[in-house]
């Protein structure tokens, strides 16, 4: 459980700017402290962002079957894993990024 900090008794220290925070993190870890650091406020994205990200999960994908190696799977959720998303939609960034990369060359 964690416990609840005293203002003044936070165990990171203040930052002046994020050029400040990046160069401290280059040297410590949070590993030591990371359960007496505070719970994060939810965050509510901007009406914007929020339409923005409605618009691009409703357009519509149509479901395809392809064949792949069981390495090539195992590799793919392995990428996809280290970064946070799901494989298949690794999968289709890697697809998008080719065709992309096809028809700048044609």
């Amino acid at each position: 459980m964690k416990r609840k900090i005293i203002a003044g008794e936070a165990p990171l220290p203040e930052f002046s700017s994020d050029a400040a925070a990046a160069e401290f993190f280059e040297t410590h870890s949070v590993a030591e402290v990371w359960n007496q650091l505070p719970e994060g406020k939810p965050t509510k994205p901007s009406k914007a962002l929020a339409k923005s990200i409605r618009e691009r999960h409703t357009v519509a994908k149509s479901p395809i079957s392809i064949r792949l190696g069981l390495e090539q799977i195992a590799a793919a959720k392995k990428i996809a894993a280290a970064k946070s998303v799901g494989y298949q939609t690794q999968l289709r960034m890697w697809i998008a990024e080719g065709i992309r990369r096809e028809a700048k060359q044609a």
